[in-house]
């Protein structure tokens, strides 16, 4: 049955992009993390540069105020992107259920037409 065959490539094409797309939330949360932990390393000599360290001085360096603000944001950048990992991470599952389902099926079917 062509149609069958056409399922499991559509399946197997699904799976194949939301692997993708799980990839690809995997890359931007390592790159944000990477950025995160590069501004926290700034933080920490414009800090030891100016002698304070409290963000709530008057003369806490305002480069430091800033950097802090982005590494904040990137952080929860990386919690919604892990919000979407988690989802993402099921609709693969159910992808591959699928694909196994409409192979399981094209199998049985090809069995049948031998027989016949």
């Amino acid at each position: 049955m062509k149609s069958r065959d056409s399922l499991v490539r559509l399946k197997g094409f699904q799976v194949n992009e939301k692997r993708r797309q799980l990839q690809q939330l995997q890359m931007m949360m390592a790159e944000f993390e990477r950025m995160a932990k590069e501004l926290e390393h700034q933080i920490t000599l414009e800090e030891k540069k100016s002698g304070i360290a409290d963000p709530n001085h008057f003369a806490y360096p305002t480069f430091a105020k800033a950097a802090r603000q982005r590494a904040d944001n990137l952080q929860v950048s990386i919690r919604e992107l892990k919000v979407q990992q988690e989802s993402a991470e099921l609709a693969l599952e159910e992808a591959e259920a699928e694909l196994a389902k409409a192979s399981a099926l094209e199998e049985r079917d090809g069995g049948m037409r031998a027989r016949a």
